[in-house]
């Protein structure tokens, strides 16, 4: 199986309006277009298999205005959204008409997603999105969409979660776990009987352990059946470690990496670690999905410091390509035991 998607912008907490309906649905209906028929074989009994004539990669494409009068899968009044990702709730200028978007693949077309046929086809099922906020806008999405057809749910935080529902009719679970890096990392300072990064001159920044998992989602792989895993260019660029002040220092084997890695190449690393971590743990069984990034949407300053969303339409490719953050979108491939590529 080879996957390879597009993915909504990193976005910070508190207090933004954006894009996120559009960048959600992108991804969202994605994901769940490929579980489809990730499952078709497994499900004989569950709901009809899709019928798909010809491969499609659903991240090459663009966003059009859709003029069918198509009901929302969820708005507004979805009480798991976050009051300050409301766009329409907070009033934004061009709330409503976000939802006259939707993504068009270059070489087919994508369905609507339809929740009843989700809900019947994972009936005893764990779902896991494992990342930062980007995991956690598609997660809010997704129990969005299905709560609007199952309102019988039961909250709780399986396997450390930061939340999660339970769709009791269907014994299905979707959980978030909150971590940035995916690995483990802390503060280190630099200690007077010297080392290899003091004698390179360095007296502070973050231990990142590559190979070591963020506690915050050890227990996720054993109590899920599909995982989705992300981590924001966000977290490993300048913006957020200094180089200077706080830099990332990586560690493996409960030793620093000498020469120091970049940051891109330390993110490299630390995601072919836990790829082999959750391998090791499970075995190949489980389905996962990585999500790459897309450029912020973020302008005139950050989000804490009069930033805004001030785009009424979405990106087009060439102001995509324009503003990608480039480590990021490097072609470094990993491999998902021999089965999955990670582009």
């Amino acid at each position: 199986m080879v996957l390879k998607l597009a993915t909504p912008t990193p976005t910070t907490p508190t207090r933004r309006c954006s894009l996120i309906f559009l960048l959600s649905v992108l991804f969202l209906v994605s994901l769940l277009y490929s579980l489809s028929f990730r499952f078709t074989s497994q499900s004989p009994d569950q709901a009809p298999p899709l019928v798909r004539t010809a491969p499609c990669n659903y991240s090459e494409g663009k966003w059009v205005r859709d003029r069918r009068a198509i009901k929302p899968r969820y708005d507004q009044s979805c009480k798991e959204i976050y009051k300050g990702w409301n766009c329409i709730a907070n009033a934004k200028s061009n709330g409503q008409d976000l939802l006259r978007w939707r993504w068009q693949p270059s070489g087919c077309d994508l369905p609507l997603a339809d929740p009843i046929s989700f809900l019947e086809r994972y009936r005893n099922t764990n779902i896991g999105f494992v990342g930062d906020s980007l995991n956690r806008n598609m997660y809010l999405s997704l129990v969005c969409m299905l709560r609007r057809e199952s309102s019988e749910v039961r909250k709780w935080r399986p396997a450390g979660a930061d939340r999660g529902l339970t769709f009791m009719r269907y014994n299905l679970t979707v959980a978030y776990h909150r971590t940035f890096l995916l690995v483990h990392y802390g503060s280190w300072s630099a200690t007077s009987n010297g080392g290899a990064l003091e004698s390179l001159g360095y007296k502070q920044g973050y231990r990142i352990d590559v190979d070591m998992p963020d506690p915050k989602w050890t227990e996720a792989p054993k109590f899920h059946h599909i995982l989705v895993l992300n981590t924001g260019h966000w977290w490993w660029a300048p913006s957020k470690f200094d180089p200077i002040q706080s830099p990332m220092l990586f560690f493996q084997n409960g030793t620093p990496v000498i020469p120091p890695l970049t940051p891109p190449l330390g993110m490299e690393l630390a995601l072919k670690h836990m790829l082999m971590y959750i391998e090791n743990l499970v075995g190949p069984e489980k389905l996962l999905f990585f999500r790459t990034q897309s450029p912020r949407h973020f302008e005139g300053g950050e989000w804490n410091a009069g930033g805004s969303c001030r785009r009424e339409q979405p990106l087009s490719i060439e102001q995509v390509y324009w503003i990608l953050w480039t480590p990021c979108t490097s072609n470094t491939k990993l491999k998902w035991n021999s089965k999955v590529v990670i582009s």
